[in-house]
């Protein structure tokens, strides 16, 4: 990829480092923190309970204002939003870094999970609209790597700055990236906008309180059952809510997530697939490295080792599915990774014991690691590329909603499954639970593999194009031909 300006005038290596960055900046993050939790909790002298709410505040406010930031990008310029949101993140990670209690370390993780949607659907905005289409699938497939690879260090520097240094660092770290990323994007960004869209302030206001109420019933489920009164009526007000938006898209005349995008087979298949995907990685995530720390006996920094044959994997395959991708299309490689990650949670579902050996694992932990590989950048470039460019924008911002929705759906499925067939009281009971967990999880891969196959073969059309008489397909909206590749 030369240092040419990219079909917008925006330099496309620039924007791919700065992309790149901020998202394994706010990938990172999101998983660093799970490792530290024992060590927060000892330190602040809290419950460990309470301090789930240091991974759930991040988790609500992200999943809540995804949507809503990518809006905020299209209206009034991506760069501009972009750099806003950065500074938000950063500024919470330091003031995360400096609480003295639960209560401020929850209010800062809430902060910045609030940046961290701002900054997260804009990335691949950015790196899509400054890359020429020729090169655009080398792009996304770097972006998906440092994904992968935030994935795979994530238990390994969490387990690493908890042990050898304190948890701070573990927001600390945070700083010098977004300053850096900062720098380079008032730099080397230039700007991008859909100029002739409006706000939609009610469907804004819909969609981010329908989604507070349906991830806040998830994430409050460990602590209250699925049966309670408090899941049960943010679950059904967050469901009743989103029904509302819906309703109220259909009928608008700007609409922020207009609704004719779930009529493409493809955006309606890639969202299925990426929420069942994260359904199924985070849930077990969250159960495995407890089992390997409480039950195995490693320390936090041992476990993030451990888990490197699953998490560090996508790194390695990465190459190998933007090679494939060329060959096949996206929706087949992403298929393929889905049946992988269900192949490994079923390895490990299958073997899991009180006394199972770590070698006994790798397998499973390999099969998954290819599964991650395969599905990361593909997923990305094939949302891209099935709605019309003035659309991508958006449509990122429903992809990330809908991965953050799967993954708090997945901690609270998984976790139900296990605290009801299992628990924490000895070695056998913990197996008890996670191993339905990790079948469950497994079905879940599955499931999203049946998803992304119901994606139509071959090119897709954007929802929002029209058919010439010369058999191409144009743009409704600027008049050109869309980027597409196979899907």
């Amino acid at each position: 990829m030369t240092d040419r300006s990219g079909p917008s005038g925006m330099n496309p290596v620039w924007t791919l480092v700065v992309s790149g960055l901020t998202v394994f900046m706010a990938a990172l993050d999101n998983l660093v923190v799970i490792t530290a939790l024992p060590a927060i909790q000892k330190d602040l002298g809290t419950s460990l309970q309470d301090l789930e709410w240091t991974v759930n505040g991040y988790t609500l406010t992200f999943s809540v204002f995804l949507m809503a930031g990518a809006a905020a990008g299209d209206r009034f310029g991506r760069r501009r939003v972009f750099l806003a949101g950065l500074v938000v993140f950063t500024g919470a990670s330091a003031a995360a870094a400096l609480s003295d209690s639960a209560d401020a370390l929850i209010a800062a993780r809430a902060v910045q999970g609030l940046g961290a949607a701002v900054v997260m659907p804009l990335t691949l905005t950015l790196l899509t609209v400054a890359v020429p289409e020729r090169r655009r699938g080398v792009a996304l497939g770097v972006w998906g790597a440092l994904s992968g690879l935030a994935v795979a260090l994530g238990p390994l520097i969490g387990g690493a700055v908890v042990e050898k240094i304190s948890w701070e660092w573990i927001f600390w770290v945070n700083v010098p990236i977004g300053v850096v990323v900062l720098v380079l994007g008032l730099w080397k960004l230039a700007e991008s906008t859909r100029p002739d869209t409006s706000l939609d302030p009610v469907g804004t206001v819909l969609v981010s309180l329908g989604v507070f109420g349906v991830v806040y019933a998830l994430v409050s489920t460990t602590e209250h059952g699925w049966s309670s009164g408090r899941v049960l009526g943010f679950l059904a007000g967050g469901l009743v809510v989103l029904a509302l938006f819906v309703a109220w898209e259909l009928r608008t005349a700007e609409p922020m997530l207009p609704m004719r995008l779930f009529g493409n087979r493809a955006f309606s298949a890639v969202n299925a697939a990426s929420l069942l995907m994260f359904a199924a990685m985070f849930g077990l995530v969250f159960l495995l490295t407890q089992f390997m720390q409480n039950i195995q006996g490693f320390s936090p920094l041992e476990a993030g080792v451990k888990m490197l044959p699953w998490t560090a994997m996508p790194v390695v395959v990465a190459p190998l599915a933007a090679l494939l991708t060329a060959r096949l299309g996206n929706r087949l490689v992403v298929a393929a990774g889905l049946l992988f990650e269900a192949a490994g949670l079923g390895w490990l579902a299958s073997g899991v014991s009180a006394d199972t050996a770590y070698a006994d694992q790798v397998p499973g932990l390999v099969l998954g690691g290819i599964g991650l590989g395969l599905f990361f950048s593909p997923v990305a470039e094939m949302a891209m590329n099935v709605v019309a460019p003035r659309d991508q924008g958006i449509a990122s911002g429903a992809n990330n909603t809908f991965r953050e929705l799967g993954g708090a759906l997945g901690v609270a499925v998984l976790t139900s499954v296990f605290t009801t067939l299992g628990g924490y009281g000895s070695p056998q009971e913990f197996v008890d639970g996670l191993r339905p967990a990790a079948w469950i999880g497994s079905g879940i891969a599955a499931a999203g593999c049946l998803a992304i196959l119901m994606a139509p073969r071959g090119r897709t059309a954007p929802a929002d194009t029209k058919v010439i008489s010369s058999g191409a397909v144009e743009d409704s909206y600027q008049g050109n031909l869309p980027s597409r590749s196979p899907n």
